[in-house]
């Protein structure tokens, strides 16, 4: 196969991803408004189209296509491979119940955060949060606290790859203040979101470290600013979750 043959392909591969992304964006959509975002002809975006339907990634009801179920199977089965959430899941899950609030299990893919799991409590607000989302590290105490024990090198790396950009007021967006708060955070064990990604919204976040000293993921508690105050967002909150964490890292070592 020749380099431009090579390339064709990649590109070919690429445009398939890019449409399923585009469709995630737009939540469905007809092949005259997807051509608006491809430099491609009608008749050819009706071609992916029509395969990735074919194949079962997608659904088309009447003119428009969207999302189909058989992508959740894949992410599904992704999830189930991560040791860190067959093991963390049930314990973030009690841990939702006892402060009935939100609890988070995210870890870091190609510089992004991920979410595996997510319990609400008695009293969880509603987020814009999913499972399998991915967001920004440098705009939540989970990211942060992910960030704050990883090498330096991989974070710029990670800051050069998606930038910084702003949530809310609260946000960082100098590098420089944001490593001043990763040091912070290595420091005290715990990371403090308030209100950097969603108005309204703070969190605590630990991370977790496995026997080789690496980061796997994080986890926390999330809740109305109402409720996160004071003692129990800077002491009963953090200690509450560094014990879990605890508990997972050594799951992580023994099981």
């Amino acid at each position: 196969m020749s380099d431009r043959e090579q390339s064709n392909h990649v590109k070919t591969a690429r445009t398939t991803f890019r449409i399923l992304e585009v469709l995630k964006e737009k939540n469905e959509a007809t092949v005259t408004e997807m051509t608006q975002e491809f430099d491609l002809s009608k008749s050819s975006l009706h071609n992916y189209l029509s395969t990735l339907e074919q194949d079962g990634y997608i659904v088309k009801e009447g003119n428009t296509y969207r999302v189909g179920l058989k992508l959740l199977d894949l992410g599904g089965h992704a999830r189930h491979r991560r040791r860190l959430y067959e093991i963390a899941k049930d314990e973030v899950t009690a841990l939702a119940e006892e402060t009935g609030e939100l609890t988070n299990l995210l870890v870091e893919e190609h510089g992004k955060g991920i979410y595996l799991h997510r319990a609400h409590g008695a009293d969880a607000v509603k987020t814009d949060s999913y499972i399998g989302q991915a967001v920004y590290l440098h705009n939540t105490g989970l990211g942060n606290a992910i960030l704050a024990h990883l090498p330096r090198e991989r974070v710029n790396e990670i800051l050069d790859r998606h930038g910084m950009p702003a949530s809310t007021e609260n946000t960082i967006t100098e590098r420089s203040e944001l490593f001043e708060t990763l040091d912070k955070v290595a420091e005290d064990g715990y990371a403090l979101d308030d209100e950097t990604r969603v108005k309204g919204l703070r969190c605590v976040a630990v991370p977790i470290i496995n026997n080789n000293d690496e980061v796997e993921g994080a986890i926390s508690v999330s809740g109305p600013k109402s409720r996160f105050q004071d003692e129990r967002f800077r002491e009963t909150l953090p200690e509450r979750l560094q014990n879990v964490a605890n508990i997972i890292e050594l799951n992580i070592t023994y099981t």
